[in-house]
């Protein structure tokens, strides 16, 4: 897997959950902050998302906003003053009166509103990559702007699927939060390299950088060593030091272990597989081994970590 997609997998947890709303008129709803990932379309109308810290977003049709850290925050028909927002009704409870099937045939009808797809991403924040640490804590893709065509293109499938009750769409819905949540990424991820705001699309278009990260995240489990490592990067030792550390924030050695740590609790986390089974996976010699590292790295021995996810 490359680094994008290692770094997904590695803090998912279940399926995502989505929320299609309606709505006209005067409403303000609050969304709380929450441990996971939120996401939220305008699939017709437009309105406000206000964090709870950092400027008003004002959203049209085709707009995207993506939630990386769970940020608590306001929808709201307009920006609204602090009595409206302590009167702003809860999600959840907002949901009773405005939710629509996600998938069976739509039949709501009056007058024009506002139409939202509202989800989120349950994360294990414990093995979040530092690439989705730097995401800010709102990111938002305004529509029409020309850029991340594929992203356009998901979230005019979504809001096909989303309602029309066509056969399959159970399995299309699920499957196109799942695009979306990886077409965000990569969105963000062109335009910090653009800008030159975040410092991961820059490891990742380094190619010293991106061919070291590629062979660590293809298999972990090698006795890397520094000098291998450089070997098949084609630089010096000294080189893939300094480069590596100054984009990715530590040494090669430093990050394979952290990975390799990642990935012993992923494995603990989604399977049965024995120990000594996942300690080979990831590199080490032996059950006592990974366990010795594995309290050091998280302060609970694997069969806690794993009795605690469960």
């Amino acid at each position: 897997m490359d680094v994008v997609s290692d770094a997904i997998a590695a803090v998912r947890v279940g399926q995502p959950s989505a929320n299609r709303v309606r709505v006209t008129g005067r409403w303000c709803t609050r969304l709380p902050s929450y441990e996971g990932a939120g996401f939220r379309v305008v699939l017709a109308g437009s309105c406000w998302l206000l964090p709870d810290e950092g400027p008003a977003f004002a959203l049209r049709a085709g707009d995207a906003v993506r939630l990386p850290h769970g940020a608590g925050h306001l929808l709201a028909d307009a920006p609204v003053d602090a009595a409206r927002a302590a009167a702003a009704v809860p999600f959840d409870r907002w949901l009773e009166t405005h939710e629509l099937p996600l998938v069976a045939p739509d039949t709501a009808g009056g007058p024009p509103a506002v139409e939202l797809m509202c989800g989120k991403y349950r994360l294990d924040r414990s093995l979040a990559h530092p690439l989705l640490a730097e995401l800010p804590d709102v990111v938002h893709l305004p529509s029409g702007d020309g850029r991340h065509p594929e992203l356009r293109a998901a979230i005019d499938l979504l809001g096909r699927e989303a309602g029309a009750g066509q056969p399959g769409a159970g399995v299309a819905v699920p499957g196109l939060l799942d695009l979306l949540l990886v077409y965000l990424v990569r969105a963000w991820m062109a335009d910090g390299a653009t800008t030159g705001t975040a410092r991961w699309p820059a490891a990742l278009d380094d190619p010293v950088v991106a061919t070291a990260l590629r062979l660590l995240h293809g298999d972990p489990a090698h006795p890397w060593t520094a000098a291998h490592l450089a070997a098949r990067a084609g630089v010096s030792r000294a080189t893939l030091a300094r480069r590596f550390t100054a984009l990715v924030g530590r040494p090669p050695m430093a990050y394979l272990s952290w990975w390799r740590m990642n990935r012993a609790a992923a494995l603990l986390r989604e399977s049965r597989d024995p120990l000594e089974t996942i300690a080979r996976r990831v590199g080490y010699g032996s059950p006592y081994a990974l366990s010795h590292a594995f309290h050091r790295t998280f302060g609970v021995t694997p069969g806690r970590y794993r009795s605690g996810a469960a």
